[in-house]
């Protein structure tokens, strides 16, 4: 039977709980145990995928075609642990389905509530879709005592009663501040966050302190004291130069080790951090550094584009220099600023997005990176404004456009209606918005002889999709003419995939999101190859 490790955070939010549960998960993992990791958020959204990333950071995709929390991503990259759709619930889907069960007179004229409707289908979700696994590591999103999450709280209490205490683990992460004026690091927060879990009938069992300092012995005793914790279950976690220490710093604090005495359980296999040593090094210590400009819509959000930052950090790391980012807003980018704000660019990248905010901006970024031999990568919504661009100023198709953007444009870019996936056919829509698009993992075949097959060394590839629109397959010929070549295609050969050109050093869109699939132990081998090519821009 599975053990259940259930992660709360106190204090305030984005402390760091999703990186927490990644960290312990691949700790586990390295011992020999099969984890999974999941995220309970408490939003009425059905999930994140029609929310603007400054409301909640970017929009993970699985394999499956889930579109999920930011913090599945961490899960993915830290443990290599392909995520699920059953690994991720918000407030909205579960009253989503408790509705669509209680109009068909599933519950036999019961009146629904709250408690046992609601709990029940969090604990449905909690237990669901588990094989093998050793332990499921449940994150529940949000702040305890906020109003939203204690139905979550109120659930995982129920479920722990059910499957016994031997069976689960309650971990808390709050803020432990340091008062600069006094020099004090003060307690009382922690202290009054665990006894809000408590009033809810939780005492949690470890209690992870983020600091922006270490804390001393005295103040960690007067946490197990307060909190009715162990000594040895005050886990201190003091902010970390990069994310990939996070691993090193709970090794050391031993986690891990508590939470397997916890189970009474020992580790199978000895954790091997040389790898996350080596990654930590390569970050902090490379002197060579490489410019990398990201042109987009939502680039003051530091969560907008997270996927997608690891991502070129991965590829720096494969290439053994430092990536320092330019975030350009494209908004207000006009042509005659351009050749001043990527006067040190090595490398240009336009990543995903959606409406007509800024995209003339990206377009005269495209056209300067073409001009100027600048390594340029396109992702999405990049790689279709690179199609417009060349559309425009070397097909001379001057009212080349989206018919996403523009109903009157010359559509080099279209709204996709139906795609087969695995021999099935899918029909498309824009009436509705949320879990529409082209979703998930989607196969495509490389031309022979091109950039893309020589990067990925294979002539068929699987990345991750999100998106409605696509290029037009029939110009085709038109824009291969002119050195824009197709070099990734559908398996049915409908949807151009991949595209790059001719006559440029490193040129190239993409219309999925390859960022998704890049991890710091296996950088992705488009972020590999772009970093690259910047490298030795100049």
């Amino acid at each position: 039977m599975a053990r259940y490790i259930f992660v709360t955070g106190g204090v305030v939010s984005s402390l760091g709980k999703g990186l927490s549960s990644a960290s312990l998960a691949y700790l586990l993992k390295s011992q020999g145990y099969k984890v999974r990791i999941r995220k309970m958020d408490p939003y009425l959204n059905v999930d994140p995928g029609t929310m603007s990333p400054f409301q909640h950071g970017e929009v993970f995709v699985t394999d499956d075609g889930a579109e999920t929390d930011l913090d599945l991503g961490h899960y993915e990259r830290f443990t290599n642990i392909t995520a699920k759709k059953s690994d991720n619930i918000t407030t909205g889907r579960i009253y989503s389905d408790i509705i669509k069960k209680e109009r068909k007179g599933k519950y036999l004229g019961k009146t629904v509530q709250v408690i046992p409707h609601v709990t029940d289908r969090i604990k449905e979700f909690i237990k669901g879709d588990i094989k093998n696994e050793d332990f499921v590591i449940c994150e529940i999103g949000g702040t305890v005592g906020d109003i939203e999450s204690l139905p979550f709280v109120e659930a995982i209490r129920q479920f722990s009663n059910e499957v016994g205490r031997q069976k689960s683990l309650f971990i808390h992460l709050t803020l432990v501040p340091f008062l600069k004026s006094s020099d004090e690091i003060k307690t009382k927060p922690t202290q009054h966050s665990v006894k809000e879990l408590r009033s809810l009938g939780i005492q949690p069992d470890i209690v992870i302190c983020r600091s922006q300092k270490p804390i001393p012995l005295d103040q960690r005793k007067k946490i197990s004291l307060f909190c009715n914790v162990s000594i040895d279950n005050v886990i201190e976690t003091v902010d970390v130069r990069t994310i990939y220490e996070a691993p090193i710093s709970f090794y050391n604090e031993k986690i891990d080790k508590q939470v397997l005495k916890f189970f009474k359980l020992k580790p199978r296999k000895k954790v091997n951090l040389i790898p996350w040593k080596k990654i930590t090094k390569s970050v902090l210590n490379n002197k060579k550094i490489v410019n990398i400009a990201i042109i987009g819509k939502y680039v003051n959000l530091k969560d907008a584009y997270k996927s997608l930052d690891e991502a070129l950090i991965h590829g720096g790391i494969s290439n053994n220099v430092k990536i320092n980012l330019i975030r350009i807003e494209s908004d207000n980018l006009k042509s005659n600023q351009i050749k001043k704000l990527l006067k040190n660019i090595s490398g240009i990248l336009i990543p995903g997005g959606f409406g007509k905010r800024g995209t003339e901006g990206k377009i005269s970024a495209i056209n300067f990176a073409r001009k100027k031999k600048i390594p340029f990568f396109g992702i999405c919504f990049g790689m279709q404004m690179a199609v417009i661009e060349f559309a425009r100023n070397v097909l001379k198709i001057k009212k080349a456009g989206s018919s996403e953007l523009d109903k009157k444009c010359y559509p080099v870019i279209g709204l996709l209606n139906e795609w087969n996936k695995d021999g099935k056919l899918i029909k498309g829509t824009n009436k509705e918005l949320g879990g529409t698009m082209r979703l998930g993992l989607y196969e495509a075949k490389l031309r022979h002889n091109s950039l893309i097959k020589k990067i990925y060394n294979s002539s068929t590839i699987f990345e991750r999709h999100r998106h409605r629109y696509e290029v037009n397959i029939n110009l085709k010929d038109k824009f291969e003419s002119k050195g824009m070549i197709f070099s990734g295609i559908s398996p049915d050969g409908k949807l151009p995939e991949i595209i790059e050109l001719k006559n440029h050093p490193w040129f190239v869109g993409v219309q999925f999101h390859p960022e998704f699939k890049s991890r710091p132990l296996t950088p992705h081998p488009l972020f590999s190859s772009f970093i690259k090519a910047a490298k030795f821009y100049k």
